[in-house]
């Protein structure tokens, strides 16, 4: 499946191929607050369709994920990673993906607050 996402403004917009029939929602301190839903592809899945200039990076805890956020509008729609066995892969927020029709999407829960 073929997506488009981006932040609120649109200053950040994405595409991104795979499977969105499912999502994981991350407790950790982050994730809760942001209220993110989140579908995993391979970095090379995900094309940046807006400038990687216009991005805004936050880091927390061990450092290891790169959330991107707009600071326009403040919505995070992705974030990067390599996983530990070398993979780089994009975390997309599928709440800033409007075709997402959330009824069809499996969620489950992450404990990110005790990693």
């Amino acid at each position: 499946m073929q997506i488009s996402g981006s932040c609120h403004c649109g200053r950040i917009a994405f595409e991104a191929e795979g499977k969105f029939g499912e999502a994981i929602e991350c407790n950790c301190s982050y994730c809760r607050r942001q209220g993110a839903l989140l579908a995993f592809v391979p970095r090379d899945k995900m094309k940046l369709l807006t400038p990687r200039d216009d991005l805004k990076t936050y880091y927390f805890h061990r450092k290891v994920i790169a959330h991107h956020f707009c600071d326009q509008c403040g919505i995070a729609p992705f974030g990067e990673a390599v996983t530990p066995d070398g993979r780089e892969m994009a975390a997309i927020n599928l709440r800033c993906v409007p075709e997402i029709d959330f009824s069809a999407v499996r969620i489950s829960q992450y404990d990110g607050a005790a990693v």
